[in-house]
């Protein structure tokens, strides 16, 4: 079934339109939108991993919340701006500003329902800035909406124990992090038989970049032909459910503490894009 990862009493489609009328104070009730992508992760890892990762967290984190504390997931968003891995076989790319759109247009129907915050929690490195614009293009049209754009790892969690310091710097994809927790979350797509270590160069300017990692736009080819970018020889199922767990705890906490935060709020209307007017007006 759809609900995936999601106790199906918190993914919120599995819910009539005559339920969802009838919760009672929606505009506290946070919704979980989880975003990824399908782009390669090297030869060892599946082409999901960052919804299969959005999507499993964030799972997991609304199983562990008390029934009096309100969440529903929407399903995740799979395809992603990926264009960085476009060269290889399996990846999936939108355009940038397809997915804004995506994004923003998702976010409305959210506000339509009477919804008044939203979490946006993005597994892939390459559109936090869309995320970003997103919301920030909704908060714009409607001063009471809080649309939080995060990242899934950008949350308390033990990854970096199991981690070398040049892992810690340098890795950026399907990784130590990426292949142990995908051990925990999908252990039937992990081939470790094919993985290999692989990091890019350092960069040259430490003005530019303290620790090394790349200051200039890459693509996954620039780095050598097997999509990897770190160390993921290292990983395993153990260090996979421990950091999965910690991920989770973090995220329900975040959850406890958005359904039960006030943030700024404006009555008056706010200013935004008129899709049926071509201009800026209220809305």
């Amino acid at each position: 079934m759809l609900h995936s990862y999601n106790p199906p009493a918190r993914f919120l489609p599995y819910l009539s339109w005559s339920q969802i009328a009838a919760l009672p104070d929606k505009a506290n009730i946070p919704i979980v939108l989880p975003a990824g992508s399908v782009e390669q992760h090297g030869p060892h890892l599946p082409c999901l991993v960052d919804s299969i990762i959005a999507a499993g967290v964030m799972g997991h984190a609304l199983a562990r919340l008390p029934a009096e504390v309100p969440a529903f997931a929407l399903p995740p968003i799979t395809y992603g701006k990926s264009d960085e891995h476009l060269h290889f076989p399996g990846t999936v790319t939108l355009e940038g500003t397809t997915l804004l759109a995506t994004v923003t247009e998702i976010g409305e129907s959210v506000y339509r329902m009477g919804f008044r915050k939203l979490l946006i929690v993005n597994a892939h490195g390459g559109q936090p800035q869309v995320m970003e614009m997103a919301a920030r293009e909704l908060r714009l049209r409607h001063g009471d909406y809080q649309v939080l754009p995060h990242f899934v790892w950008r949350v308390p969690h033990v990854a970096g124990q199991f981690m070398t310091d040049r892992e810690k710097r340098l890795s950026m994809h399907a990784g130590h992090a990426e292949t142990a927790i995908l051990m925990a979350l999908a252990p039937e797509t992990v081939h470790m038989e094919h993985a290999v270590a692989n990091y890019p160069p350092e960069f040259p300017s430490k003005v530019l970049s303290a620790d090394g990692r790349p200051a200039a736009a890459w693509t996954a080819r620039d780095f050598g032909p097997s999509g990897i970018i770190g160390d993921p020889l290292p990983a395993t199922p153990a260090q996979g459910q421990a950091i999965l767990d910690s991920l989770a705890d973090s995220w329900a906490q975040g959850l406890r503490d958005l359904h039960a935060m006030q943030w700024v709020t404006r009555d008056e209307p706010s200013w935004g894009r008129s899709h049926q007017n071509g201009h800026i007006e209220g809305t």
